[in-house]
């Protein structure tokens, strides 16, 4: 039995539209994928067996919700060059605004998935995605489609989910250059990265069972004078590493004062 609100359009296809788009094939009926690189654009369609375009304005009518997935800067611009009046139209940013889309439809709303996304990687069972409408029939259809998906909804505002969006970046983002600098490090001295996988697994696992701050260790946290001088001495050769090193002991010592008080 085919859902009621069947057909989507997905403009953008980058990583997470790419994602998403072949999580909802099956499920639902994409009629059309739109990039402003026309190769990117025939490629998801070809993947997704639908018509594809470069033009904004050959963007089809015939569907019931359009998801758009583009970079965060990119939002407002199309925003101002789409009119599709009472259709479901949302975005999958985590810090843009609801409101940017108020000029396309009175339908409009948010599907941010909470997940870290390359085209080769596939959407996670019951991941989170935070939901926003500006009307229930947006947010009914959200939820739908959310439910389709596997996923688990949470309904957060804007704000909210910026700040949620500042987070993630902290946790992942910031968290995964910290893994290529250890790499930097490790490959200079021939050292396999492989050696702090079990470190790494561990450090996340601890986490179902502790808060960051409760679970942080390290020279910094102990205050361990000699070993923070020798990695500064190591690191003498690569001051935007030294900088960096001497700025997060520094945020840790500060978190654990904080905690004492």
């Amino acid at each position: 039995m085919e859902a009621k609100h069947n057909k989507i359009v997905f403009i953008g296809a980058g990583n997470v539209a790419t994602v998403l788009a072949q999580a909802v094939n099956g499920k639902r009926k994409t009629v059309q994928v739109y990039s402003k690189s026309i190769s990117s654009a025939k490629k998801l369609g070809n993947i997704l067996g639908c018509s594809f375009t470069d033009n904004l304005k050959k963007i089809s009518r015939e569907a019931d919700m359009y998801i758009i997935s583009i970079k965060d800067d990119a939002i407002d611009k199309v925003a101002t060059k789409l009119h599709l009046k009472n259709k479901v139209v949302v975005h999958t940013s985590g810090s843009v605004d609801m409101k940017s889309l108020k000029k396309i439809s009175e339908n409009y709303g948010v599907l941010y998935p909470l997940q870290t996304f390359s085209k080769k990687s596939k959407l996670k069972k019951d991941v989170p995605f935070c939901i926003e409408g500006s009307s229930e029939k947006a947010y009914k259809q959200l939820e739908e489609l959310v439910k389709e998906l596997g996923g688990k909804a949470y309904h957060i505002n804007s704000i909210a989910r910026a700040k949620l969006h500042l987070a993630a970046v902290f946790a992942n983002n910031f968290t995964n250059h910290m893994y290529a600098i250890a790499y930097d490090i490790l490959q200079k001295e021939h050292i396999p990265f492989d050696v702090l996988l079990p470190l790494i697994h561990e450090t996340v696992n601890k986490l179902e069972k502790l808060n960051p701050v409760e679970s942080q260790t390290g020279p910094a946290i102990r205050r361990d004078k000699k070993t923070i001088k020798k990695h500064l001495e190591i690191l003498k050769k690569r001051p935007e590493y030294l900088n960096l090193y001497k700025q997060l002991t520094k945020s840790i010592q500060l978190k654990a004062h904080a905690k004492e008080l």
